[in-house]
């Protein structure tokens, strides 16, 4: 590992997630180093750019895990439902797959309000 100091820089930061650097805190992101030679004038100056951060916690979590169906929740609290990729053998067949899901997803509506209740 090659350690430099540069002193007397300019740096300047694009922040996604304050609006100054805080003393401590870990920043993920890009240094970019310029350096501009301009009329025999020599100018070290750096640009940090941070990284788009995840929202708080899961995107769309998943609010019920069935054996054919997931559930899954958007930000404005709306559900929506994918289906699972299952393995078709001889012996479980697309028939199959299809028969179970339609029963899985005939009974969620029951299910998901059994799961909010239980939250309360």
């Amino acid at each position: 590992m090659n350690h430099n100091t540069h002193l007397c820089v300019n740096l300047k930061t694009r922040l996604v997630s304050d609006k100054q650097m805080v003393p401590g805190k870990t920043y993920r992101g890009t240094l970019k180093y310029d350096v501009v030679c301009e009329d025999y004038l020599y100018d070290e100056h750096f640009t940090f750019t941070e990284n788009q951060v995840s929202t708080d916690g899961k995107r769309n979590p998943c609010v019920y895990k069935g054996k054919c169906v997931n559930v899954h929740q958007r930000a404005d609290g709306s559900l929506y439902p994918t289906l699972k990729r299952p393995r078709f053998t001889a012996d479980y067949t697309f028939q199959d797959f299809c028969r179970e899901a339609s029963r899985e997803l005939a009974q969620l509506p029951g299910l998901i309000e059994e799961e909010k209740e239980a939250e309360l």
